[in-house]
């Protein structure tokens, strides 16, 4: 099989997540329910379905493996970059931490991925609002799941599931206590949203605003680099 026999097969055939299949199955009986009206419609409908099975697609990521690598958690774009004080729900304190802000579209893969090995200390949900999830104000009045994570040498870090001007569903598997790895999927939320992730102190991204990121591939940041922010350009 040639090379771009294998990236076509890679598009047209995905897994889907099971929280999808439901959508799915809704999006199909609707859009032959108004094929029986009218034939452009169920055409409409078809095309809405597959726009549905694209949006659950849940791939597998070939995820960095070494010890001080901060993952993606989201696929998306970086849309804020700065210091920001964690939720208080997770009771890190009122001191700012670098903040990476994930913006994920309709379009995006919106399977969510632990971005460091460790163990959860603390999940906390918040109901909020639903403002557009590229607003800075999202981060503190939207809905949100909050994560808090403890590394093996001591070093917190945070991430945030951000609900958005069209989502109404967050979904979170983690719960206290429990142990995870870099690139674990552990969650999803529907349909375009944001995901945080608050770095421990002294720690620089390594990515740039503007820039589009995949969960479970990118690296944010190295815990054991003393690299500068790096900055970056559109070229």
């Amino acid at each position: 099989m040639q090379a771009h026999e294998i990236s076509l097969t890679k598009y047209l055939w995905f897994p889907i997540n099971r929280e999808g299949w439901p959508f799915v199955a809704l999006f199909a009986v609707a859009a032959l329910l108004l094929g029986q009206l009218w034939v452009p419609l169920g055409w409409l409908g078809f095309v809405l379905t597959c726009w549905c099975a694209w949006f659950f697609r849940d791939p597998d990521r070939v995820t960095p493996v070494r010890d001080g690598l901060v993952i993606s958690p989201a696929d998306g774009v970086v849309q804020l970059l700065g210091m920001a004080p964690p939720p208080k729900e997770l009771e890190m304190g009122d001191e700012p931490r670098m903040r990476i802000s994930v913006f994920m579209s309709v379009f995006s893969v919106h399977i969510n991925r632990v971005p460091v090995d460790g163990k959860v200390i603390k999940t906390a949900y918040q109901p909020g609002k639903f403002l557009d999830a590229s607003l800075d104000k999202a981060s503190s009045d939207n809905e949100r799941m909050s994560v808090r994570m403890l590394r093996a040498d001591g070093r917190e870090l945070a991430f945030v599931q951000i609900a958005g001007l069209v989502a109404r569903r967050i979904k979170c598997d983690l719960a206290d206590g429990q142990e995870v790895r870099a690139g674990q999927r552990f969650g999803l939320i529907r349909f375009g949203s944001r995901v945080d992730v608050y770095l421990p102190d002294g720690v620089a991204p390594l990515v740039a605003l503007g820039q589009s990121i995949i969960a479970g591939e990118t690296v944010l940041a190295d815990l054991d680099s003393a690299e500068a922010a790096r900055p970056g350009e559109v070229r």
